[in-house]
């Protein structure tokens, strides 16, 4: 069992920056990989970012690659999504994941673990 508790959504403004954080509980021991997806009302759930537990590895979407930065302190068991440059388009729910194969393997696919989606929204 993997409890996954999500903080920092919120409203910011087109051009500004917020940061997700995601910590992990439970049985921790099992996670290899820990990433983020978002959901946007009435369009299909997109794969954000993803990291392997020790963070030596990522993984971006091309639609944030160089804006967006995933990291994790393994230590809290808290991963961390810095988002800078934010545009409309960024606005959707966010959801934090974890999963029991190494991100070499799972890449964009679903996961095992969901956290309960924070709401975040970039205004014009």
């Amino acid at each position: 069992q993997v409890q996954l508790v999500e903080s920092g959504g919120g409203l910011v403004q087109a051009g500004g920056s917020l940061r997700l954080s995601c910590a992990a509980s439970g049985r921790t021991f099992s996670i290899f990989t820990m990433g983020w997806f978002r959901q946007a009302p009435g369009k299909e759930r997109q794969f954000v970012a993803a990291i392997s537990w020790s963070g030596s590895s990522t993984l971006y979407a091309d639609s944030v690659k160089g804006r967006f930065t995933i990291s994790i302190d393994n230590t809290k068991s808290t991963v961390y999504l810095q988002m800078r440059s934010l545009t409309s388009e960024d606005t959707a729910a966010y959801y934090c994941a974890a999963d029991r194969t190494r991100l070499e393997v799972i890449g964009t696919r679903e996961y095992n673990y969901w956290g309960q989606g924070t709401q975040v929204t970039v205004s014009s």
